[in-house]
């Protein structure tokens, strides 16, 4: 009778433990955040961030309200009191780019990633989860600090009544689309990480793309530039904001969006691909 009774309950204990070991996109999705926010590194990139935001933005907001009088009529009609406000963004993105690296690019540096593939076989997982944890945290982050950074930018214009209101048609986009810029930036570098796997390679690719190669387009005949320049990927994200106001044939902001999305898709598809078929 007792016997009979264990064999009963065997396979009831065996089926109730079994799902509890089975590996799911949510509890890859839970350890990605839990390793996320455990590191040191994690909440001090993300302060430098806010701080190059936030610290940027009031100190151009600032300088144009003392120079306000040595505009030129043309230079204040190209002036545009969000964009001035939110040019903290083109320096943050450094500091959200390096934190995405680090991401994917720590672990391999460690060792660590061959112990997080062999837990998620499928490996995949792994990655989405990674890029829906930066995705949500980059973002949150960044749109409060770009919050801060209007408002404080518009308070210090108010000097000449040239500030914005975030009322304004295009104010409150800007501001949404100052957050999506740098967050699908950071994106791209944790693609990158993935795909380079090595951090100071990852960084140099993300720096070269963002930072080296739109000023390199200057040199060239703008013959030449003004047919390829506004799809670069940073152009095409800083058109969410108004960050190309002065570039010729610049993308509207959600076709810039689209663009830089792209770049995303195609550099993500590129680092799945490698993840999925090449030894950690």
């Amino acid at each position: 009778m007792t016997a009979a009774t264990l064999n009963r309950q065997a396979p009831v204990q065996a089926s109730s433990a079994g799902p509890a070991l089975r590996v799911t996109q949510a509890r890859v999705l839970r350890s990605e955040w839990t390793k996320f926010r455990s590191l040191r590194s994690t909440m001090w990139t993300l302060l430098v961030a806010v701080v190059l935001t936030i610290g940027i933005g009031a100190a151009f907001s600032a300088i144009v309200d003392l120079q306000w009088d040595n505009f030129s009529l043309a230079d204040r009609a190209k002036f545009t009191a969000t964009v001035i406000s939110l040019n903290g963004i083109q320096f943050s993105q450094l500091a959200v780019g390096v934190l995405a690296v680090l991401m994917i690019s720590g672990e391999y540096s460690t060792g660590m990633i061959r112990s997080s593939l062999t837990v998620v076989p499928k490996r995949l997982p792994t990655l989405w989860a990674k890029l829906a944890v930066f995705a949500a945290v980059s973002f949150v982050v960044m749109f409060a600090a770009s919050l801060v950074s209007f408002f404080l930018g518009q308070t210090l214009l108010s000097g000449h009544n040239i500030g914005a209101s975030i009322t304004d048609p295009t104010a409150l986009r800007s501001v949404v689309g100052a957050s999506l810029y740098v967050t699908v930036a950071g994106l791209i570098g944790l693609a990158l990480g993935t795909l380079v796997r090595n951090t100071a390679g990852a960084i140099s690719a993300f720096v070269g793309v963002f930072f080296v190669l739109p000023p390199l387009t200057q040199l060239l005949p703008s013959s030449w530039s003004s047919h390829f320049v506004q799809y670069l990927p940073s152009n095409a994200g800083e058109a969410l904001y108004g960050g190309t106001r002065d570039l010729a044939n610049a993308l509207s902001p959600w076709t810039g969006f689209a663009v830089l999305a792209a770049y995303a898709v195609i550099l993500i598809g590129a680092a799945a691909w490698r993840l999925k078929t090449t030894d950690a």
